[in-house]
């Protein structure tokens, strides 16, 4: 299937006074499930599964990882068998249901042994010859060869892309893609995870090369932690989704969105440019910050 999702402006008076043109690249359109980067990630990993006559996918997540959903609802499409390691203690949740649902056998693991997620894979399906591990997010070359192709569906240039980063990933992806091409601009990669800077040593292992100055990466806006989030970070929310009718979480797309804008007031972006966000989807985990978004709402 081909891959393929729209570009939208976004109209805010910061935008207008800066004198900068923002962007939002909207991946979460892809699909309801395998959406955003998620889609893109797994694309060329089921195609080296299917050329190595592997027919079980197995993999590895939280209780609300996106990715597990992801990998759940692709192997279905496409005829696979998913199993999946879930980090912590048994639990039942929105995420997790569909899952199953989607045929996917979970597997919970205390958060010791999950810390070495290639010995657990060995230790069940070391010798299934059917098997085909996929590490957490999807972190992976092939992971990012599929991300690198979302330039293939622009049909203008920015001065400036961003994302949201948990594994790299997506980040070694624009990378990978804006260089192949020889496309100008500069990316930015906002880590969603305390102590964000890892980031680049994680696209460098992925790419087995340098970056230079080719990345930049903010790590400001994680708001204490991977699903972490604040307040302030709540109220952005809900102001941004009103104002645009676009849907956004706190885990990934609001923390980027949130730091966009945080640099746009700043004045980091200089008058003119332009600028691309990339909405990497995941919505449905939503519903286990729902509480705390759902306070924020009835204040």
């Amino acid at each position: 299937m081909d891959i393929h999702s729209p570009v939208h402006a976004l109209d805010f008076q910061l935008f207008r006074e800066k004198q900068i043109r923002v962007y939002m690249k909207r991946d979460d359109m892809i699909h309801p499930f395998i959406s955003g980067n998620k889609w893109r990630k797994l694309k060329y990993t089921l195609q080296a599964a299917r050329a190595q006559n592997r027919t079980h996918l197995v993999t590895f997540g939280g209780a609300w990882s996106n990715h597990l959903l992801a990998t759940a609802c692709a192997g279905a499409r496409f005829g696979f068998k998913t199993t999946a390691f879930v980090r912590g203690e048994a639990v039942s949740n929105f995420q997790l249901s569909l899952c199953r649902l989607f045929g996917m056998e979970l597997r919970f693991v205390d958060r010791s042994a999950y810390r070495d997620k290639y010995a657990l894979f060995d230790q069940y399906y070391g010798e299934n010859e059917q098997a085909y591990c996929i590490d957490e997010g999807g972190y992976s070359v092939e992971g990012a060869r599929g991300c690198a192709e979302l330039f293939d569906e622009l049909d203008q240039q920015y001065d400036h892309i961003c994302c949201a980063c948990g594994t790299g990933t997506t980040l070694a992806g624009l990378y990978l893609g804006k260089t192949a091409r020889g496309i100008p601009g500069q990316l930015h990669g906002i880590p969603v995870l305390a102590g964000g800077g890892f980031i680049r040593k994680s696209v460098e292992d992925l790419l087995q090369q340098p970056l230079g100055d080719d990345i930049v990466l903010h790590t400001d806006y994680h708001f204490g932690g991977y699903a972490k989030t604040s307040p302030q970070l709540n109220a952005f929310i809900h102001q941004f989704c009103r104002r645009t009718g676009i849907l956004i979480e706190p885990v990934y797309t609001g923390k980027l969105c949130y730091g966009v804008f945080d640099l746009a007031r700043q004045g980091y972006f200089q008058p003119g440019t332009s600028i691309l966000l990339i909405h990497t989807g995941g919505l449905t985990g939503m519903a286990g910050l729902h509480d705390r978004l759902e306070h924020r709402h009835t204040e």
